[in-house]
């Protein structure tokens, strides 16, 4: 395999498309779906995994460019491992991720509605797949252990950011900086895993 010197990056999602921009190798020229106007496909995989690359695989159709696709999402033990890969569908059809974070938050207290009290166990997970039209060339995952913090904080990142603490860390991936956040991510430890193929 020839190295890849155009790549799309198969999200509509502009912090994941930030994220995954700022890892790249710099000699490599992305686009982004939007670009090509692209609606994102039908994600009805049952793994982060599935979805990875069902996106990778139809992005590059469209666009006859080797595509590299994400899907990740929080994973909450408490919850039997929800929202998983429904993560952005409990934002709505308009990504608002404080009705998600709020959501998370009364399924919580719906259990237990002493949760804050203990320690809530969660993990960010990610799957990175690249594709050329149908053939898959790699797959990899990555994952980040921390807790949910009993109410959200930070303004950074996006998504579940500012509800998650990493382990070791006390504070939230909405209040830790992009560029220490990048280094220490489910997205880095799977892009780690997939880089040698760029």
């Amino acid at each position: 395999m020839k190295k890849i010197s155009y790549l799309l990056i198969g999200t509509n999602n502009k912090g994941k498309l930030k994220e995954i921009q700022a890892l790249l190798p710099k000699n490599i020229k992305t686009y982004s779906t939007s670009y090509f106007n692209l609606k994102s496909p039908r994600e009805n995989g049952k793994t982060f995994k599935e979805n990875s690359i069902i996106k990778s695989k139809y992005f590059s159709k469209k666009t006859n460019l080797p595509c590299l696709a994400d899907d990740s999402g929080l994973e909450i033990d408490f919850l039997n491992k929800s929202p998983g890969i429904y993560s952005a569908r409990w934002a709505g059809r308009d990504l608002d991720f404080n009705k998600a974070i709020k959501k998370v938050y009364k399924e919580l207290s719906k259990k237990d509605k002493d949760w804050r009290s203990k320690k809530i166990k969660a993990r960010f997970v990610c799957a990175l797949s690249i594709s050329f039209l149908d053939r898959q060339i790699a797959c990899a995952k990555g994952k980040v252990d921390g807790i949910i913090s009993a109410k959200p904080k930070g303004k950074n990142g996006f998504g579940y950011d500012p509800i998650f603490i990493p382990l070791g860390k006390k504070l939230t991936f909405g209040e830790i900086s992009p560029d220490k956040k990048y280094k220490i991510d489910h997205r880095f430890n799977a892009f780690k895993k997939i880089k040698k193929f760029l």
